[in-house]
């Protein structure tokens, strides 16, 4: 049986240290390892994948790609809550809160230095 997921892939240096970072910061659960080569890690329809430097997926990126502006969109209830329980974590934030008509959001960083985006919507009058 196959479940469908949406994969992204993002390189990491310590594919452990990512593994970590997700399951522990942004409630991601391992699907598999094969540290310190490979790993999945998922939330809701979200498939991870997290490739070291030793994956056949780092392996196949051009020399000096890193990480760029692409980012994953996670949303929270309480963007609020969510900022202050992962700086009490020391989490780094790449920018500061940005609202707009859409809701609000915020951008840190993985260990790798991938970007992850969290959102609150807007309320909508019903």
């Amino acid at each position: 049986m196959t479940r469908d997921y949406a994969s992204v892939r993002y390189l990491v240096d310590d594919v452990q240290a990512a593994i970590e970072f997700y399951t522990s910061h942004l409630g991601f659960t391992v699907n598999m390892s094969a540290a310190p080569a490979f790993a999945d890690v998922v939330r809701g329809p979200l498939r991870l994948l997290l490739s070291g430097p030793t994956s056949s997926g780092a392996r196949a990126t051009p020399a000096g790609t890193g990480p760029g502006g692409n980012r994953i969109h996670l949303t929270v209830d309480d963007l609020a809550a969510e900022i202050a329980r992962l700086r009490a974590s020391s989490v780094e934030f790449r920018s500061e809160v940005v609202t707009g008509p859409g809701g609000s959001q915020i951008l840190l960083a993985d260990p790798a230095g991938n970007l992850i985006e969290l959102f609150q919507p807007a309320d909508r009058p019903e």
